[in-house]
């Protein structure tokens, strides 16, 4: 499978953007499907996943409440809107497909394919 992020952007703090994540050459439904970020100076962090079966999703604690992720199947793609935006948010976001157990889904390393990431920017 292929990941094509997009959606990023400049905005300012409070303020809101939706995150895309295409996938291409499989169906995502066949993945679970996660959000990572990384941000300047600091290694990239989990930010969160919702599973192949649409089940509840998980979330970082320093986006949970603010963030939230869904899937559309039929259109192959996985959003990551994100509220209340702060200049902590600031990274370069990437969407990540994985066939890994759900206890996994919170590490790098159970994502097996990755989209290019997308720049978010949030001015105080």
């Amino acid at each position: 499978v292929q990941l094509q992020a997009s959606g990023g952007g400049l905005v300012q703090a409070g303020g809101s953007l939706r995150l895309s994540c295409v996938a291409t050459g499989r169906a995502v439904s066949s993945y679970n499907m996660g959000w990572f970020r990384l941000a300047p100076g600091k290694e990239r962090e989990f930010v969160g996943f919702r599973g192949r079966t649409n089940s509840n999703p998980v979330y970082a604690d320093s986006v949970k409440g603010r963030f939230t992720i869904s899937r559309d199947n039929a259109k192959n793609t996985v959003y990551l809107q994100m509220n209340s935006l702060q200049p902590e948010d600031t990274a370069v976001y990437y969407c990540a497909a994985s066939t890994k157990v759900w206890g996994l889904l919170k590490f790098e390393s159970a994502y097996g394919y990755w989209g290019q990431g997308t720049q978010v920017t949030v001015s105080s």
